[in-house]
């Protein structure tokens, strides 16, 4: 450019604009619950522990579907015949695709093994996502109830949870179990539906305190904050302040409780089972372990089978569980 060109340009004339840029592109911002599932999406042990539940949630779901496919139940049909058993009970059939678990050593036939290893894995999934969602339903109304109010019924409240929370889980079992025999023992299907029942009162029972003291604790530090005064002042009604102001921004505790409350349940169902107290004429691996415990020295796979069962899905759920803790954790950074 020559210096007349030069010269001749105004100040308003270099091509510069005065206007500021703008980008674009908007910053929008995130929740912190939106950050929290963005980190599980990224998180590889979760989504590979979720798909590893997602599988055994499928294969009980659709139990009944794939037993008659193959043409088995669990009561019975397509069990091993009484002549290809040996003289203690033990199949003489090998495994087939048909079969792939092989057949319960039963005097007489036994039970096809896949097909209720199958139902097994429908009842502790079911079990355990039923008391997990109703612990945590009437845990979340107790602590809300009992962090929001004060004074005496804050304390009586209170005194109900430690009240619930001395109860001895294993001695009620027992308890409760005779109790069913004796009401039930005549009919084997109301007896099944009846320790069903009283399993999962039991574990509802013992279950819920936990949640309840998580949420009271998170009210306690909400309910003086500057939005929850705000509500009072414009006289917002209660329970839309619980339900609607302080239950929204307690997501985090819930869902990460949720998550361990779920391997917790398997176990426990599992171990009721397997002591005899639990499930009766439901198939369950509890019940399952507890029936291959003396057949182990003649037939280990009867019993390794429903006990990997158990240790896949637990190691899954906890694996998920402490990825959804991770996530959900404001001090974490992953």
């Amino acid at each position: 450019m020559s210096t007349l060109d030069v010269e001749t340009l105004g100040a308003g004339d270099t091509g510069l604009s005065d206007e500021p840029v703008r980008d674009d592109k908007e910053i929008a911002g995130k929740s912190p619950n939106q950050i929290a599932f963005g980190r599980l999406r990224k998180d590889k042990v979760f989504i590979l522990s979720a798909s590893v539940v997602g599988f055994f949630a499928l294969l009980g779901l659709f139990a009944p579907l794939i037993t008659k496919i193959m043409g088995t139940d669990p009561g019975g049909a397509g069990a091993l015949p009484a002549n290809q058993s040996d003289q203690y009970g033990l199949p003489l059939v090998g495994r087939s695709l048909k079969h792939p678990f092989g057949f319960a050593p039963q005097l007489g036939g036994g039970y096809d093994n896949f097909a209720r290893w199958l139902y097994g894995a429908r009842t502790s999934l079911g079990v355990a996502i039923l008391v997990t969602v109703t612990t945590v339903i009437v845990g979340i109304v107790v602590g809300l109830f009992a962090g929001y109010a004060s004074g005496w019924a804050d304390a009586l409240v209170t005194f109900v949870i430690d009240v619930f929370l001395s109860l001895p889980f294993l001695l009620l079992a027992l308890a409760v179990k005779p109790i069913v025999f004796d009401r039930f023992g005549a009919n084997d299907d109301t007896l099944g539906k009846a320790s069903l029942v009283a399993l999962l009162l039991v574990l509802i029972v013992t279950g819920w305190m936990y949640m309840a003291r998580i949420i009271r604790g998170e009210v306690f530090s909400l309910r003086e904050r500057e939005f929850i005064q705000a509500a009072k002042e414009i006289g917002v009604p209660t329970r839309q302040i619980l339900f609607k102001e302080l239950l929204p921004n307690m997501v985090a505790p819930i869902v990460v409780t949720l998550s361990l409350t779920l391997p917790g349940i398997v176990t426990a169902e599992a171990a009721l089972s397997f002591l005899g107290v639990g499930l009766t004429g439901v198939p369950s691996w509890g019940q399952t372990v507890n029936d291959a415990t003396k057949w182990f020295a003649a037939y280990p796979s009867y019993l390794w089978e429903p006990v990997l069962g158990i240790m896949i899905l637990v190691v899954a759920l906890n694996l998920a569980g402490d990825s959804v803790r991770d996530a959900f954790d404001p001090r974490t950074r992953r």
